[in-house]
This record gives structure tokens, C-alpha cells and sequence, in this order.
């Protein structure tokens, strides 16, 4: 007689959570685990370490400085003070320039801090030299008639909206961009070229429709540059703690000396020609590539 052998079923196999272990039998992140039964093990050392909610002051005193310095700009504005209000985003673009080396030099890079100068510098060199310009304009442009202050906003609206796509296009492409070199005008220097031709008309006593053309002009090329790909020095590389030659060093009263003798109208020459220089480079680039002779081919020369 044969028998057989009944197969019984397999038990289901205990799932192990991939977690790692606490001390006290809590839930960590896959389910709950057991508790620890090694006696020498120390709760505090299980317990993981409380990630700090505190801020660092230095440089976000320099990004609240950016920020305040915007909005005094818009206020100056509405106001009609528009002297005032180019020194302000003047103001904003050097404490701009302050708030992330001051980060780097004392090591307090944060993520807040990122994020909290980004919002600064779309309030600073986003709006507010869209709004200077517009106020700047609306009252000058309305005699002209309605079709003229529609082209006026327009332009202006198209200035802040390229300034925040610029923004996000930095940080979403810094981690693997060349530090040498800006992709696209930075906002701090289409805000001064901007603001700075509006300082310098109103300065200059200015009116007339070909002066509000070439404002606004000068806002839609400002946006255009900013969201372009052309490459622009960021001067990120340059070395502060090197020597320098002494007549170097008499570069520096000279440059307050020509700045200081007509601000207005130096500052918007000096980031003009920062402006251009990113179109001029490449098409240098392009003509040198055009007059390099062609590679040969692989191929063997004929017999």
C-alpha cells in the first residue's frame, strides 16, 4: 500500500520593516520596529539629532536690506521722487552683491537664504524698475493718447516678467552652470540699465514722445537680454585675496573720480556697455568659428 505524504502549506514569511531600529519601539518611517535589547545602547545617541530652525543674520541682513531698498523705489516713484528712487535700486544691487559673498566667506549658505534672495531680488530688480519706469512715463505719455500708455505698461509688464523668468532659470540651472559666466543679463544689471536711463532722462530734464519711446525701448530690450543665452562675465572667479600690481590700485579713486562726476549718466554707460559686451562676445565667438579652417577627414590622401 503506497501512502502519501501531504504537502502542507508554506507559512507566510515575517516582513521585515526597513527602518532602522529605536530605542523605544516607536514608529520610524516604514511601520513599527522592536524594541532595542541591547542594554549598553543609549537613548540619546538612538535618538536622532533635532534639525535647527534658527536663521543666519549676517547675510539675510544684507537680502532684508535688498528688499527694502526695492520697495523704497516704488514708493520714491509713486511719489514722483525718481532720483531717489534709481539710487535705491542702486542700493539694492550692491547689497545684492554683498548678501551671498558675505554667505560664502562666513560659511551660512542656507536654503532659506537662497529662496529669501530670490523672492528680494524679484521685488528689487523685478518690479520695482518696472514700476519706476511706468511712473515714470504714464503721466508724460497720456497727452499723446491711450494707445501710447497701453504700449507703456505692456513694456513694462514685459521687463518684470523676463526679470522672473530669469530668476527662475538661475536657480533651477545653478548646481551644473559655469561659474565664469551668466547665461542671460543678470536681473541686478537689466534693473541698473533700466533704472539708471530713467534717473538719467529725469535728470537730463528729458520729455517729449522720442524720450518715452526710447525708455520703454530700453525696458523691453533689458527684458529680452535677460532671458537671451548670451554669456556674460560674473566675476564670480576673481580672487580678492591676491596681489595686484600698486597702479591697479589707482584704478579705484579714478573710477569714484569719473562715477562721482555725473552719476546718472556714467552708471547707465557703464552698464550699457556691460550689456552689449554679452552680444558682442558671441559674435566674436561665431566669426572665429566661421574663419577656422575645416578638420580633414579621417580618409587616406589619394595616391
Amino acid at each position: 500500500m503506497v501512502t502519501k505524504r501531504l504537502a502542507l502549506p508554506a507559512l507566510p514569511r515575517s516582513v521585515v520593516p526597513r527602518s532602522r531600529p529605536t530605542y523605544d519601539g516607536g514608529l520610524c518611517d516604514a511601520g513599527w520596529v522592536p524594541m532595542t535589547t541591547d542594554p549598553s545602547a543609549s537613548p540619546d545617541a538612538a535618538r536622532p539629532a533635532p534639525r535647527s530652525r534658527g536663521i543666519y543674520l549676517l547675510p539675510n541682513l544684507f537680502t532684508t536690506a535688498v528688499l527694502f531698498s526695492g520697495f523704497y523705489a516704488i514708493v520714491a516713484a509713486t511719489d514722483g521722487n525718481f532720483d531717489r528712487a534709481g539710487i535705491a535700486i542702486f542700493v539694492a544691487m550692491v547689497c545684492d552683491g554683498l548678501d551671498g559673498r558675505i554667505a560664502r566667506w562666513t560659511n551660512t549658505q542656507s536654503e532659506f537664504g537662497k529662496e529669501y534672495d530670490s523672492l528680494s531680488d524679484m521685488v528689487a530688480f523685478g518690479l520695482a524698475p518696472a514700476i519706476v519706469a511706468y511712473q515714470w512715463g504714464v503721466a508724460r505719455i497720456a497727452e499723446y493718447g491711450s494707445v501710447w500708455g497701453r504700449v507703456g505698461w505692456l513694456a513694462t509688464f514685459f521687463y518684470a516678467a523676463c526679470a522672473a523668468f530669469r530668476l527662475a532659470r538661475f536657480n533651477a540651472r545653478s548646481g551644473g552652470a559655469d561659474k565664469r559666466f551668466f547665461e542671460g543679463l543678470p536681473s541686478p544689471s537689466g534693473a541698473a540699465l533700466l533704472a539708471g536711463f530713467v534717473w538719467m532722462l529725469n535728470d537730463l530734464q528729458r520729455e517729449g514722445l522720442r524720450a518715452l519711446i526710447l525708455a520703454f525701448a530700453v525696458a523691453l530690450i533689458a527684458g529680452a537680454l535677460m532671458v537671451s543665452r548670451f554669456p556674460y562675465l560674473s566675476g564670480k572667479d576673481f580672487n580678492l585675496n591676491r596681489r595686484i600690481p600698486f597702479a591697479f590700485l589707482l584704478l579705484v579713486p579714478l573710477g569714484f573720480v569719473i562715477v562721482g562726476s555725473s552719476p546718472p549718466e556714467m552708471l547707465f554707460g557703464l552698464f550699457a556697455l556691460y550689456a552689449a559686451s554679452g552680444p558682442a562676445v558671441w559674435l566674436w565667438r561665431r566669426l572665429l568659428r566661421l574663419r577656422r579652417p575645416p578638420r580633414p577627414t579621417g580618409g587616406r590622401p589619394p595616391a
